[in-house]
């Protein structure tokens, strides 16, 4: 069995095991929400702190690298958030969703792992997933922004608005306490350190879990008044942009870049990653799309199972 699969069965396995506690009532029936909380407010900002702090600043600086993975990325957020408008003209809160969806890629659960596997003698392998993380951040920040831009229209000005929705957002926060600690070149208290990264390990395996629950209770949804519509056609195209455009879009600029082609690899495989569960724990908390992100994330996974093992062989072999 391909290296890459191992940490794709994994997830599955994880969701699918949240769906059948859920579905033999084990646990309260808003467990998923109280998962989402502790993921949201505790585990995504210790992982966050622990692995921008403990990456030297001049191995998270590779500029053609950073600049290659943001130009897909933001290149990719843009056609979607585009795409999206054309369909629900002024509900940007939907299309930040939809282009997140599209764009943020699981590089903390499934990347760091499909490195170690890929290339276990190569330290920067770990350096260019969490350099990926980081840009990650930044398109949650700019979907975060938008949502709040529009649902606090009429409380304060655009600039007010930004400062609050960056100012107050846990994952926000523990960027720049990542970044800082790193620039400073500040070594952590090995126990607050070693109490970040095991806080930070049940992330994904949390949120994961949460999707899990929240999928199973899905069917005793459909038919009620509040219940979103879902649609084939989004999940299938929010998941070609993210598994297939932005991987081709990242190997272009990468490649006109003249990075180092082991890096190249790195960087490809990185943004060809399924969506992360913490798009669904955005929705969940702004309450838009949250079902269809839930089951982006789940096919999104099933599809790499394909997607990623046919990307590294064209990469390794070509």
């Amino acid at each position: 069995m391909p290296l890459i699969l191992t940490p794709l069965m994994a997830i599955v396995f994880i969701m699918l095991l949240g769906a059948i506690i859920q579905k033999i009532k084990v646990l309260p029936n808003n467990a998923d929400q109280s998962l989402n909380l502790y993921v949201y407010y505790v585990a995504l900002p210790a992982i966050i702190i622990a692995a921008l702090s403990n990456t030297p600043i001049d191995e998270i600086l590779q500029w053609g690298f950073i600049i290659s993975l943001t130009l897909a990325m933001l290149l990719s957020y843009g056609l979607c958030i585009i795409v999206s408008l054309i369909f629900n003209p002024k509900n940007h809160s939907l299309a930040a969703i939809r282009a997140l969806n599209a764009t943020f890629g699981n590089t903390a659960f499934i990347g760091i792992p499909i490195m170690m596997l890929l290339f276990p003698q190569q330290h920067n392998a770990l350096t260019a997933a969490a350099v990926a993380s980081l840009i990650s951040i930044l398109m949650f920040a700019i979907t975060l922004v938008t949502i709040e831009l529009q649902l606090n229209k009429q409380h304060g000005s655009g600039l007010t608005i930004i400062m609050r929705a960056l100012g107050t957002n846990p994952i926000v926060i523990a960027g720049i306490i990542g970044i800082t600690l790193s620039s400073l070149s500040f070594t952590l208290f090995a126990p607050l350190n070693l109490m970040l990264n095991q806080i930070g390990a049940t992330s994904s395996p949390c949120a994961l879990f949460a999707i899990g629950m929240a999928l199973a209770k899905a069917p005793r949804q459909v038919g009620t008044a509040n219940t979103e519509k879902i649609k084939v056609t989004e999940l299938c195209a929010i998941n070609f942009v993210k598994l297939l455009l932005q991987p081709v879009l990242a190997y272009c600029l990468l490649f006109a870049l003249n990075v180092e082609h082991q890096l190249l690899i790195m960087g490809v495989i990185l943004s060809a990653l399924p969506t992360a569960a913490s798009v669904y724990l955005l929705a969940q908390r702004y309450q838009i799309r949250t079902l269809s992100s839930a089951l982006i994330v789940l096919l999104g996974t099933l599809l790499s199972f394909l997607s990623l093992p046919l990307i590294e062989t064209l990469l390794t072999k070509g």
